[in-house]
């Protein structure tokens, strides 16, 4: 960029040189032998002048002039106009999902504004990068609520509506009843929170169990070495619930009654977004999908 801008100016003085000689070099004067004597100024001179475009091109073209100052403008414009679109998008997002939240009737299902605005949001911008191959549903799990409160929600975007409320279990170092404490690191035992996107299913000592790539970089992106994934497990019910007064907790996975994950997962495989939130003012900004 600077070496087209140095390139441009070079052009210009080249061709105001050529075209209006007269006007751009006087040449060389030599004024001598300038005296006063009382009022009167006696002057005698001898000038000289003369005036080559040769030289003068010669000069231009090993002349560098340095177009940073120019530069750094530019680019001080362009991130203010990106931070305006930014906003405005930020805007129009929120505004839909307000609309969309009240419509589905989601505060009377227990799902809390906030956590729906982000979820949009996080999943209108992996949306618009491509990254969704599965954009019919929505997950959703409130970590803001308490374990024992069906906190997973499921939304049929493209008929918004609510498919599957449900519990789900966060890690057992994240906190007993409430989930206070996220971690990316590999044998953390604790929840990340963040948005994922749905991959493809297998059997394992789970039974049927689902993939999850983690999409925010210093949050879950280590999803896939912990082993993170969705499966159905038996101390996620509301008979645990019930017996002990507290519900299961997992090695870090997002697990859900056993009766529901053969329903949940095929709806929710192959690519959907999957969002866990949890109120972290760090994690809003600075969550590669929010903020990218």
């Amino acid at each position: 960029m600077k070496t087209f801008y140095s390139t441009c100016i070079r052009l210009i003085l080249l061709f105001t040189v050529i075209i209006a000689p007269a006007t751009l070099v006087e040449g060389k004067k030599k004024i001598n032998n300038r005296t006063f004597i009382g009022a009167a100024a006696v002057r005698t001179s001898a000038i000289s002048s003369s005036y080559h475009t040769a030289d003068a091109i010669r000069k231009i073209l090993s002349y560098t002039i340095s177009a940073a100052p120019v530069y750094k403008k530019n680019t001080e414009l362009a991130n203010l106009l990106k931070a305006i679109a930014l906003k405005a998008e930020w805007k129009r997002t929120i505004s839909m999902a307000a609309g969309l939240y009240d419509k589905m009737e989601l505060k009377e299902a227990g799902l809390s504004r906030k956590a729906f605005e982000y979820a949009w949001m996080g999943y209108y911008k992996l949306r618009k990068k491509g990254r969704l191959h599965n954009t019919d549903v929505l997950s959703i799990c409130d970590f803001s609520q308490s374990s024992s409160q069906e906190r997973m929600y499921v939304i049929d975007v493209a008929n918004r509506r609510l498919l599957y409320r449900t519990f789900v279990a966060h890690g057992i170092n994240s906190g007993e009843e409430y989930a206070s404490s996220f971690s990316n690191r590999p044998e953390s035992c604790k929840s990340s929170m963040g948005f994922y996107v749905t991959r493809q299913t297998y059997y394992g000592s789970n039974g049927l169990s689902l993939r999850i790539q983690g999409m925010d970089k210093g949050f879950n992106d280590l999803a896939g070495k912990r082993n993170i994934v969705i499966h159905g497990a038996p101390y996620v019910s509301r008979r645990i619930l019930n017996k002990y007064g507290v519900m299961g907790t997992t090695f870090g996975c997002p697990a859900i009654p056993e009766e529901m994950s053969t329903k949940i997962i095929p709806a929710v495989e192959h690519g959907s977004c999957f969002f866990i939130f949890y109120p972290s003012k760090k994690y809003f900004s600075e969550s590669t999908v929010l903020n990218g």
